[in-house]
């Protein structure tokens, strides 16, 4: 049998429907309304009473995915019960209503204070949700005004950012009458934006940059202390004075706390404003962002509006209005119980995390990572075999700077010897068993390299990792092995030495238990089942 037309599930079942209607059953209605056996009961009562739409409800988003087993995304699935109790307690408090909740935007002002301090801003600064547009558009204003005022034409802005960036950052361009300029990426600029090029796309109707801290396709940083640096040279030769704007969506959760050493923030003059997303290492629920500037001279005043309707004076600069508040209220609860010390150990372990999946990939033989955070400072190539990798330690400082982000993709000499494997299948195999793991082209300048990508965040344990490399490294075996004329007599895969090294990690970071030395690594390559008890707790 072979398709030649696309087959339409849902009118084979209105046709079956209609048969058995036809034939005098006493099911009238279409079989989405009689599937469930809660609203079977109540077909002729409208409204449904509360428990049976509760249950409706609660059995069609059983066929949603496993947060913990979305790999793809960023966004923080766990959350703290009694921060969970706080959110419930103030669900329906309004973030815009200032008059009405002070306490809360008490406390909205005290996170917004120690962010300025994690980002070494100076205390006359702001926060607010829809972070990258509206620093895009003070960018934008803050440039046509000084256009006005030298009597030139403000009619035509142009914004610079990497060809990698989030498409966030694309929309501010495209609802706000920006063009868009976009900065080739290449292997040399680690698949970022290339500072060599920034230079070329510049002209007096330039009115920012974006730089990224923390590329979605690899979480390598964007170099924003020698972009400003090359942006300061251009200055002195030519007096044209272009902003920085981070998106520091993942990374400013991440560098105040995990590299320090990283300069990329208000310690550089030119960087005029910094978002960054609460729900993502932030570690609170979707939907929270954060944007400062560096003092309230780079928000333009005619942005911001002047509230008296609500009971009081308020001033309101966000693009919507009314926005739920509990989420500010987890924010705060986080920088209370964590600290600095409790963000920098749940980061920290996350970049362990990364780094061991890392060198498990790459040590099977199979894989090369294009990500980086797994190699010694200032390599930037994955070492021979017959190289012996220092055993550096846990301090992210002695890795290359980045996200917990594993971005991978078979080697060169796989997708020689064995043409008929498709990295695409890892990525529908591995949602067989549960992951959402992405395979997916690099931007449009390397579009013919794909790539895999893991974000490991605070909720990736060691049992969960173990298990992930097993079957990721069985899953590629499967592919290699499905051809029957396999055109190399040598297999390069040593799953023995990856599961070693995941023992010998797991082990260093403190995370095997006291049978991890039962463990027979000789069964490795043979079975891939998970053998409960040999690893616990989180790396």
């Amino acid at each position: 049998m072979s398709l030649s037309k696309h087959i339409d599930p849902e009118s084979l079942v209105e046709e079956h429907m209609r048969r058995r209607s036809a034939l005098g059953t006493t099911v009238k209605k279409p079989l989405k309304h009689v599937a469930s056996p809660y609203l079977s009961r109540y077909t002729a009562i409208e409204p449904a009473p509360r428990f049976a739409a509760y249950q409706i409800i609660r059995d069609d988003l059983d066929l949603d995915g496993k947060p913990n087993l979305n790999l793809a995304s960023f966004v923080g699935t766990y959350i703290e019960a009694e921060s969970e109790r706080l959110s419930l307690e103030n669900l329906t408090k309004n973030l815009a209503d200032n008059d009405e909740y002070p306490a809360m935007m008490d406390i909205h002002s005290r996170c917004i204070t120690i962010l300025g301090n994690l980002w070494h801003a100076s205390p006359t600064t702001t926060g607010s949700s829809e972070a990258i547009h509206l620093g895009g558009l003070a960018m934008k204003r803050r440039w046509q005004e000084k256009r006005r005022a030298e009597g030139k034409d403000a009619s035509q802005p142009n914004i610079l950012m990497g060809a990698n960036a989030q498409v966030a950052l694309e929309k501010f361009a495209r609802y706000f009458d920006v063009e868009s300029r976009l900065i080739p990426v290449c292997k040399e600029s680690n698949h970022c934006i290339d500072p060599t090029k920034i230079l070329d796309q510049i002209d007096e109707n330039t009115i920012g940059i974006f730089i990224i801290l923390g590329s979605t396709y690899t979480g390598h940083y964007e170099p924003v202390e020698h972009i400003s640096k090359i942006l300061d040279e251009f200055q002195a030769r030519t007096g044209l004075d272009i902003p920085i704007h981070v998106d520091a969506a993942s990374g400013g959760f991440v560098a105040p706390f995990s590299h320090p050493n990283t300069v990329w923030d208000f310690r550089l003059s030119r960087v005029h404003s910094i978002n960054t997303s609460g729900h993502k290492y932030g570690l609170v629920t979707a939907g929270l962002g954060w944007i400062i500037w560096r003092s309230e001279d780079y928000l333009p005043k005619h942005l911001v509006f002047e509230l008296k309707y609500l009971g009081g004076v308020e001033q309101s600069f966000t693009l919507n209005f009314s926005r739920p508040g509990h989420q500010v209220i987890q924010q705060y609860y986080n920088f209370l119980h964590l600290g600095r010390d409790g963000y920098s150990r749940i980061q920290n372990n996350s970049l362990a995390n990364a780094r061991l999946l890392s060198d498990v990939l790459e040590e099977s033989g199979l894989f090369v990572c294009l990500s980086e955070i797994h190699r010694p400072k200032g390599i930037h190539s994955m070492l021979s075999d017959n190289e012996v990798k220092a055993e550096l330690g846990d301090d992210p400082e002695l890795y290359n700077a980045g996200l917990p982000v594993v971005s991978w993709k078979f080697t060169d000499q796989i997708l020689e010897n064995y043409p008929h494997v498709k990295q695409a299948n890892m990525s529908t195999l591995l949602r067989v068993k549960g992951y959402i793991i992405p395979n997916y082209p690099l931007p449009s300048d390397e579009a013919d390299t794909e790539i895999l990508r893991v974000v490991v965040r605070e909720s990736m344990t060691a049992d969960l990792l173990s298990k992930l490399c097993e079957d990721i490294i069985g899953i590629a075996e499967s592919l290699i092995n499905a051809d029957p004329n396999m055109q190399s007599p040598s297999h390069p895969l040593n799953a023995v030495q990856s599961m070693t090294t995941l023992s010998r990690r797991a082990t260093s970071l403190g995370s095997l238990s006291e049978h991890a030395s039962q463990l027979n690594l000789s069964d490795v390559p043979k079975q891939r089942s998970h053998k409960h008890g040999h690893y616990k707790g989180v790396c």
